[in-house]
């Protein structure tokens, strides 16, 4: 090293030129910047042949004409250095052979278990990486097979009967696993209208009340009364949606209403369609062609002599008092009976009268028994309930009377929560479900009409009612039975639906003229059946003063 030293220095500070005594000095070697500064400032120049003319030409100034002494110096020490290298390298390899061998080191061997070590580490690194994102994944998994995380719940109280059992597969399956459904089915809408009302008069929600529900099934005979009594809230941001947009005109119309509960074009939206259908006359054909009867095609058939006493009827208080309108050629929805039916309430009340001698049963729960016993020939009620029995009878017919009939609808609507003061509804947190809409949306799909028009659902779809009754091919219907019947998948033709109207609310007036007509009427008599014995005096005042008193109203209950 102290050779090295010593000729890589060859000369001290004081032998190097003095630059302001040579106009071109010449740097020495340590002080002379590298190739790679020329290459990367000049790319013209690969590599330099010389320290001096690497010099010059930065200085464009022309090479002198000798070699000045400080060069000849530093030629004179680099022979000297490259010379003892020589010497001393050749020293080395002479007495390297009279040093005994020295024991083979063990070193490498340590450094190859080393690397075997490190690769071992590495394999095991990656194992244990490998195993990790396996156990993350299965637990990602199980979470997400887990029902009560991640999901969204809807909890719907319906009608049974009103909607298809496949309809609950179907719906989860168009959600994902995330929508959790429940659904509960209750016997009938007075049943979950007066659970409903439960709720709110003991001021108390239970988990499995139906004020606790996302989405309810109402009959629209009770909409306005719920939305009077603050029982249900209105649907929001239904312009938004697609199932609105495609709604019928006479859907939106009929189901904007005020506060009140009142029709009203600027109100909002209390409900979606679930279902619809009509009042229906049934007449079991075998006895009227055993007795010579002409068949019955509309309402004033009601009323000839020979049926006096065959008759049963709902006792629904708008059906009855609305047939005594039809059948005079008024409105179901009169709003004042003295101007607008002719002879006035002193008319309606006598043919009123008459509709009572020809109807041998006023009750909504089993005029179809008093009809399949035989006990009555007639039987006129609501679609949903006639339908379906008269398919298990034989030689029954069932008809919509030629200037038409009271229509009823079932709908979705959603329990209002705001009234309690619980931060928790059951399964709801203050407001519905997100999956409200979207079930709206999927009950009025074009494919959900499928089950209306193979008639497993009563009722018509709500795209119906605007296009009317529709060709049923022969093969949704073979292997059925036959009725006779003017409805083609539960809708009337379309000249008689033109005729027909849903029940709006009636005007204080109107209320006080059925009033009127009810209290005139006389005390039924009793049928042959005793566990057939109803009066409908009573019967409309107790449901008068539980369930319409003080509302415009008066209900045609279902």
């Amino acid at each position: 090293m102290a050779l090295f030293s010593s000729l890589y220095l060859p000369t001290t500070i004081n032998q190097l030129p003095n630059p302001n005594s040579n106009p071109n000095p010449i740097f020495p070697l340590s002080h002379c910047p590298s190739p790679l500064f020329f290459r990367h400032r000049n790319p013209r120049l690969s590599a330099p042949a010389s320290l001096k003319s690497h010099y010059h030409k930065q200085l464009d100034s022309p090479l002198p004409s000798g070699p000045p002494e400080s060069l000849r110096q530093l030629a004179g020490a680099s022979a000297v250095f490259f010379v003892g290298l020589g010497i001393s390298i050749c020293s080395a390899a002479a007495a390297s052979t009279h040093i005994p061998a020295a024991p083979v080191s063990t070193r490498p061997a340590v450094v190859e278990e080393q690397r075997i070590s490190d690769n071992d580490d590495m394999k095991k690194f990656g194992t244990m990486e490998n195993l990790e994102d396996k156990d993350l994944k299965a637990a990602f998994e199980k979470q997400k097979s887990r029902t009560y995380d991640l999901t969204v719940p809807l909890r719907i109280v319906a009608l049974r009967g009103s909607i298809p059992p496949s309809w609950v597969k179907d719906f989860i399956q168009s959600q994902g696993r995330r929508a959790r459904l429940n659904l509960e089915l209750r016997g009938s809408l007075n049943i979950i209208f007066s659970d409903l009302s439960k709720s709110f008069t003991e001021g108390n929600i239970g988990p499995k009340s139906a004020a606790a529900a996302d989405i309810i099934t109402v009959g629209d005979s009770w909409l306005s009364l719920a939305i009077r009594k603050r029982l249900i809230e209105a649907l929001q941001g239904v312009e938004d949606h697609d199932w609105f947009r495609g709604l019928d005109d006479k859907w939106k119309v009929y189901l904007r209403r005020n506060n009140e509960g009142n029709l009203d074009p600027k109100g909002t939206i209390w409900a979606a369609p679930c279902r619809w259908g009509s009042v229906v006359v049934a007449y079991k054909k075998n006895k009227f062609q055993k007795h010579n009867l002409a068949p019955i095609e509309d309402w004033a058939d009601i009323w000839r002599p020979e049926l006096a006493g065959k008759i049963s009827m709902v006792d629904a208080p708008r059906e009855v008092i609305g047939a005594v309108l039809k059948s005079m050629g008024a409105s179901y929805n009169t709003s004042n009976i003295d101007s607008e039916v002719a002879g006035g309430r002193n008319a309606v009340q006598a043919k009123l009268a008459q509709l009572q001698k020809q109807v041998r049963l006023f009750d909504s729960v089993h005029y179809l028994k008093a009809f399949g016993v035989g006990d009555v020939w007639v039987a006129i009620g609501w679609s949903s309930d006639v339908l379906p029995a008269a398919k298990r009878m034989n030689n029954v017919a069932v008809i919509v009377p030629k200037s038409g009939a009271s229509l009823w609808a079932d709908l979705w609507a959603i329990p209002v929560t705001s009234r309690f003061a619980t931060n928790r509804i059951g399964g709801r947190i203050r407001g519905p479900s997100p999956l409200v809409h979207q079930w709206v949306e999927f009950c009025l799909q074009a494919a959900r009409a499928m089950p209306f028009k193979q008639e497993v659902i009563p009722g018509a779809s709500p795209s119906s009612l605007e296009k009317g009754a529709v060709e049923v091919p022969k093969e949704l219907t073979k292997g059925k039975p036959n009725l006779d019947t003017n409805l083609v998948a539960g809708v009337p033709p379309a000249e008689i639906l033109a005729r027909c109207e849903f029940l709006e609310p009636l005007s204080d007036t109107a209320v006080d003229d059925y009033q009127w007509l009810i209290a005139g009427m006389h005390k039924p008599r009793h049928g042959l059946v005793p566990r057939l014995r109803h009066s409908i005096v009573s019967m409309i005042q107790k449901m008068w003063s539980n369930a319409a008193k003080g509302s415009s109203m008066l209900p045609g209950f279902r």
